[in-house]
């Protein structure tokens, strides 16, 4: 062929139009910033739940908050067997699974619940700890200006929210990366300040606080019309660990950000899970335990109780200004992490909701996604919104916040573990991993351990009902307004929800329309390329069957859909949404995607000849492999015919290279090396 030919070749056949997905799920972290996401709101209990606790049963406080630190590791062997189960898991959707849509929705109510209150109440004790510091700082310069606590902690909650929602506007892996800073410099600090407590103790001496709860009559609640639930021995101790509870808040988000984990997901899920467990029990067990042995609790509970940890600081052994030092230290790293709980309250109820509105139980208002971000940006407007009131309407009081806050933790907990413990029946197939403690009975693994938590859990989420009554009537109050929300829109959407339901999930994609491959292919990184072409929704066996051998973060996947097209001229667009039929394509190409926690860079063109388009993206991004899956209409072997051809019309010269090509079905496969 000479070579004018060639080229009205390539003009005929060549791509016409060149698509970017911009949807925000197609890239994965690592075990370590998901530990650091769920940390910024599990292990900041360390701030405030050791004073809330201590307001409500005296100075026993320590060993209680330390068993619901030993106690969360348990229970995070409930949230790894979920997410084994279900990549997009979540509590709504073990719920749904294991007891039905009524259940699903009381429990997403009460999930959100948590959430809604996870960022106020960081971000409050937040303000506390730092006007607390001002004050300090002003008595010790003997300057005569005093923040109030209160008025400041509210204006300072307030700033911190809008600041997160805004990097979440920007999309999770540039939150996930300030949330993994944050934990790394508390990290440093707590240490620090557990070494010179340690000291403190060698010098001074010190006494182990007293195991008997002595509880206020607020704290008693309702029980105290119960003759039965006297506050002493066993349901004594069921009491106070319910009022030490809410330092469990923030394992929920383990199960949300799961869908984010890299490959290999179930062996980094168990990474965080144990990251996440020694954390917690070091920073918040331990140092809430140092605290109660230094701090006499009469000065806890009068001056105290809403920045514990900066009173450890300042009752260390040392010179005043090293004191007030550590002091800023621990300041900053409680303003930080506290700051950064707000981020994962917003991560975690955004993806409840999302999870809810993929049923069709939510309208399409509330999933529609950025232009820029490819983030629900309706559903993180409306979660701020109802945060900054919660805030204002609070007062800046911190035990307020706290009394409400343990109903979400709870009882989300509770159906989370009875659904699982369903599921071991309803769905009995072999599992990744398991709760421990199970017996064999016929085809069934009866999950005693699981049991075991559920009867705990419940007991507890039981008691809690008469003796938080803040959190009974806040939370009962709540759950039934947003589970009367999602019975309104679900009856109003209904139609769409059917559709939905018979067509399966569609995921929410944003295309970017660019002017030439060049341009689309700018941000490949890794030296190892591979191009995968898919075409049918259903058949998509080639890119599973990759993403199951491919090693770590070391190769740019490109997965390509060559839509066919007559007439189409590059050209510059904005974002607009994807068509339906493209829609569907891509969603099972995310759902895959997600499954085995590898990255991908997803690329729709328009063209008249799917061979010649595969070619040539190719050949523009210097693959090393093009795998396809076989084809319906016509075999394999005449599939390889058509792709030797475009490849000899889009590459004329020798490679660099060899270029594999492989057509891959269940069992079998045929190869091809191009050397030019």
């Amino acid at each position: 062929m000479s070579t004018d030919n060639k080229t009205a070749a390539k003009s005929s056949l060549g791509v016409k139009k060149v698509m970017v997905l911009t949807t925000a799920v197609l890239t994965f972290i690592p075990f370590w910033k998901a530990a650091a996401v769920v940390l910024c709101d599990f292990g900041s209990s360390a701030f405030y739940a050791g004073g809330i606790a201590m307001r409500a049963f005296g100075p026993a406080f320590p060993w209680y908050i330390l068993f619901v630190m030993l106690f969360s590791g348990i229970l995070l062997t409930v949230y790894i067997e979920s997410c084994s189960l279900f990549v997009r898991g979540g509590i709504y959707k073990v719920v749904k699974e294991g007891l039905g849509n009524r259940a699903a929705k009381i429990a997403a109510s009460a999930i959100v619940f948590d959430f809604i209150l996870t960022g106020p109440i960081s971000a409050v004790t937040a303000g506390h700890y730092l006007s607390g510091f001002i004050n300090s700082t002003m008595s010790y310069f003997s300057v005569n200006i005093r923040v109030p606590d209160n008025t400041f902690s509210i204006i300072f909650a307030l700033a911190v929210t809008v600041y997160f929602w805004r990097q979440n506007i920007r999309g999770i892996s540039e939150s996930t990366d300030k949330s993994a800073k944050i934990i790394l410099f508390s990290l440093i600090v707590a240490f620090v300040l557990a070494v010179w407590a340690i000291i403190t103790i060698f010098i001074k001496g010190a006494s182990l606080p007293p195991l008997k709860p002595q509880f206020t009559e607020y704290a008693l609640g309702w029980s105290t019309k119960f003759d039965w639930m006297k506050a002493v021995g066993l349901m004594g101790v069921m009491m106070a660990i319910g009022h030490s509870v809410l330092a469990l808040s923030g394992l929920e988000t383990l199960s949300q950000v799961y869908r984010e984990i890299e490959f290999p997901k179930i062996e980094n899920l168990k990474k965080a899970a144990i990251t996440v467990f020694i954390f917690a029990l070091l920073f918040t067990g331990g140092l809430t335990f140092l605290s109660s042995v230094i701090i006499p609790s009469d000065l806890i509970a009068a001056k105290y109780h809403e920045n514990l940890l900066s009173g450890l600081a300042m009752e260390l052994s040392g010179p005043k200004i090293l004191r007030l030092f550590m002091q800023a230290a621990l300041v900053i790293s409680g303003t930080i992490m506290l700051s950064g709980a707000v981020n994962t309250a917003l991560i975690g109820s955004n993806a409840v909701l999302n999870r809810i509105a993929e049923d069709g139980i939510l309208t399409d208002w509330f999933r529609k996604i950025h232009k820029k971000h490819g983030t629900t940006y309706h559903m993180i407007n409306l979660i701020v919104v109802i945060q900054m009131a919660v805030i204002i309407f609070s007062g800046g009081k911190v035990y307020l916040l706290g009394e409400a806050y343990a109903f979400g933790v709870l009882w989300s907990a509770v159906l989370e573990t009875l659904s699982l413990i369903m599921l071991r029946f309803k769905q009995p197939q072999t599992r990744t991993f398991m709760v421990p403690l199970n017996f064999k009975f016929r085809n069934y693994t009866i999950p005693l351990g699981a049991t075991l938590i559920f009867l705990f859990l419940f007991s507890l989420a039981s008691i809690n009902l008469l003796t938080k009554r803040t959190a009974t009537i806040s939370g009962l109050t709540f759950t039934a307004i947003l589970y009367t929300v999602f019975y309104i829109s679900e009856r109003l959407n209904a139609k769409k929800a059917n559709i939905m339901f018979e067509e399966g999930h569609r995921e929410e994609i944003n295309t970017s329309t660019v002017s030439t491959l060049n341009e689309a292919l700018e941000d490949l990184e890794h030296q190892d390329r591979v191009v995968i072409g898919v075409k049918n929704p259903d058949n998509l066996y080639h890119l599973e069957e990759f993403l199951k051998t491919v090693e770590g973060d070391s190769t740019d996947i490109i997965v390509l859909y060559a839509k066919p097209s007559k007439d189409t001229i590059f050209g510059k667009g904005s974002l607009k949404a994807a068509p339906m039929d493209d829609k569907e394509i891509f969603s099972n190409v995310i759902l895959i995607a997600e499954k085995y926690g590898h990255g991908i860079i997803p690329l729709m063109v328009e063209s008249n000849d799917p061979y010649y388009a595969i070619s040539q993206v190719a050949h523009t991004a210097d693959a090393d492999n093009i795998i396809l899956g076989v084809s319906g209409s016509h075999g394999a072997n005449d599939q390889m015919e058509r792709m030797v051809m475009a490849w000899g019309a889009v590459h004329d010269k020798k490679l660099d290279h060899p270029v594999i090509v492989k057509i891959l079905w269940e069992g079998r496969e045929v190869t091809f090396k191009f050397n030019r």
